[in-house]
């Protein structure tokens, strides 16, 4: 039974509901609303079991109207917290593999009801767990409504279904990548090139504060209004540590950065915001390169290719694979263990190419084998020059980068 003295029967009966939910491992998530406590401006409690550090905790995220707190507690002290809550919210509503469990009060009586409708669908328990753990973003942080995710009442607006299935599924990559990466007292800073409206800048900068991490993030982007828009953003939802600069990969010149990320940055803009990150030794480097241009008028097909290189969408293509076979080598040749995968889905966006790079401790000088064999890509399809390449060899002549597109 909890300490707490209910005034209500169903409220204790709601949270034993709760508790037996959290042994069971059926609970999926617990909505506190209508909080009448001491906190100033709290809107609603979301409450989830997660593993952190390989033990299961309580998250609980705080909703106020300017700003989201994430707090963590052990399960084996969970019970008075959520007997306080239970106590000072007039509605509570538990979402189970197998039911949902709804507490509603006013001043005169408690009502507890019980429906199967709502339930989450069964599965794994320990799936369960990951699942929410690798949610990532949670529907109701309140910088999803200022980037207009979200409407006010938390739910993803139907024209944003895509962009937030593409910021969950980015943040999942990061949360995989980032555990492996070295950062002193777990401070991170991170650059984003080209970040746009800051969709992904500012679910970055929530996710490694809800980690409890120490994010020290800034977004470089051209558009004058982008900037302002997204900086407006971060001071709405208290993301202190947060900041949009406006220019690109050429004029922001940051002197140290644990994370370079460059999403979608236009033709060799992609090379320079690499070379950027290998250049200050980051752990790791994130790019869903776009717009290859430059390989494609070198591109000579070899005698026994010609066949198929003849279309010229065949040709992009064999350009567009080429241009980023050699990024990840160099990347590779440099110290850094180099995946490339497909981001997203084609039907999200058809810029849905990754390329994550995480540095190895124990580089020393670039591999001569690598090195080797992009030389012999390179005369196999007749390439003079790449541009990622030339600014590792301190051979860059100056010219622009990136398209207008």
């Amino acid at each position: 039974m909890s300490q707490v003295a209910f005034p209500y029967i169903q409220e204790q009966e709601f949270l034993d509901a709760v508790q037996q939910a959290i042994v069971n491992q059926k609970i999926d998530r617990l909505v506190l609303s209508q909080y009448k406590g001491e906190l100033v401006d709290l809107l609603k409690i979301t409450i989830r079991v997660i593993q952190l550090n390989n033990a299961f905790v309580l998250n609980a995220v705080y909703r106020h109207k300017t700003q989201d707190i994430t707090k963590n507690y052990p399960l084996n002290e969970s019970e008075a917290m959520l007997s306080e809550l239970i106590l000072k919210c007039k509605q509570a509503n538990l979402f189970t593999t197998d039911e949902e469990v709804q507490l509603k009060k006013n001043k005169k009586k408690a009502l507890l009801t019980r429906s199967q409708g709502n339930a989450i669908a069964q599965g794994d328990p320990q799936q369960g767990h990951d699942r929410s753990k690798h949610r990532f973003v949670d529907q109701d942080s309140v910088f999803l409504q200022h980037l207009g995710i979200t409407d006010a009442k938390a739910q993803v607006i139907p024209s944003m279904a895509r962009k937030w299935k593409q910021i969950n599924k980015f943040v999942e990559i990061f949360s995989g990548a980032v555990d492996q990466i070295q950062s002193n007292d777990r401070a991170l800073k991170v650059v984003d090139f080209g970040s746009g409206k800051g969709y992904l800048t500012c679910a970055l900068y929530d996710y490694l504060q809800n980690n409890r991490l120490k994010p020290f993030v800034t977004g470089v982007e051209l558009n004058p209004k982008m900037v302002e828009f997204c900086q407006n953003v971060a001071h709405a939802s208290a993301f202190d540590q947060l900041d949009f600069f406006q220019g690109d990969v050429r004029t922001y010149a940051p002197e140290h950065l644990d994370v370079m990320i460059a999403l979608h940055a236009c033709d060799v803009a992609t090379d320079f915001a690499i070379h950027t990150g290998i250049r200050l030794n980051a752990q790791m480097i994130m790019c869903a390169p776009c717009c290859h241009k430059e390989l494609r008028p070198q591109l000579k097909a070899p005698m026994v290719l010609q066949p198929m290189l003849q279309f010229g969408i065949h040709a992009g293509q064999q350009a567009e694979m080429l241009t980023d076979t050699i990024r990840a080598l160099l990347l590779k040749a440099y110290g850094y263990e180099t995946k490339v995968f497909e981001f997203v889905a084609l039907e999200h966006t058809s810029k849905n190419k990754m390329i994550l790079a995480i540095k190895r401790k124990d580089f020393t000088e670039p591999d001569a084998t690598v090195l080797a064999q992009i030389q012999a890509l390179k005369e196999m399809y007749g390439i003079q020059k790449h541009s990622l390449e030339l600014l590792l060899n301190d051979q860059w002549d100056q010219q622009d980068i990136g398209c207008k597109c």
